[in-house]
Formats: C-alpha cells, sequence, structure tokens
C-alpha cells in the first residue's frame, strides 16, 4: 500500500524528512524476532535513502513538540514527527491516524488519501 509513496520519492518528485522516532518504531520488530537482516534493511532506508531525510531529535523539536502536544492534546510520537516536520520546512505531514488532522499548523493528509489521487 506505502510502495507508491516510496516510488515517488525514489524518484525524486517528494523530499520527505522524518525524525530518528521512526527509527525506534520500526526496529521493535525485527529486535522481537531477532531478525537482523531486517533491522539492516529498515537502517539502510531510513539513514540512506535517496529524497528521505532522517534527522535527529533537537531540543528546538522538543520544545515545539510540548507545544503542539499542549495545543491538541497529541501523543509524543505524534508531536515529534509533526514538529520535526515543521522545523525542517515539510509543507505536509503524511498520517494513518485521522485524528491528527486537528493539527492546524501544518497540512496534514491521511496517507489513503494521498494513494487515491
Amino acid at each position: 500500500m506505502i510502495r507508491p509513496l516510496f516510488a515517488e520519492i525514489d524518484a525524486g518528485k517528494i523530499d520527505a524528512v522524518t525524525s530518528t522516532i521512526t527509527l525506534l518504531e520500526v526496529l521493535v520488530l525485527p529486535f522481537k524476532t531477532e531478525n537482523e537482516s531486517l533491522a539492516e534493511e529498515y537502517r539502510d532506508i531510513l539513514l540512506h535513502a535517496e529524497g528521505l531525510t532522517t534527522y535527529e531529535i533537537v531540543h528546538e523539536v522538543s520544545e515545539l513538540s510540548s507545544k503542539l502536544r499542549a495545543k491538541y492534546a497529541i501523543r509524543t510520537p505524534d508531536a515529534i514527527q509533526i514538529a520535526t516536520g515543521i522545523i525542517y520546512g515539510a509543507d505536509t505531514f503524511l498520517t494513518n491516524d485521522s485524528g491528527l488532522k486537528k493539527v492546524k499548523d501544518i497540512r496534514v493528509v491521511i496517507l489513503e488519501d494521498f494513494l487515491k489521487k
């Protein structure tokens, strides 16, 4: 389902940003199942893929994340991802969580809607 998105990123049609929290989230299953090759594949994609930049969580991201949590009552991981996008110049935040449409500081697009285009 998400392959078309990565095809557009790989083709240079989309510049994507994320934070290292994505690495934290995707490595859980490979570590749980002791699948080091899958963990390495995820690391390679997130840390070295063309068109995707993975940013460290710096103090400016933490502070903006706190403001977003206070303003919208969203979960910490979501706030970090959104703050990372805002700070590093993303114009759109892509998510599976329709509840994040309430965030008005960045355009929020639901993945399913994006893929229907």
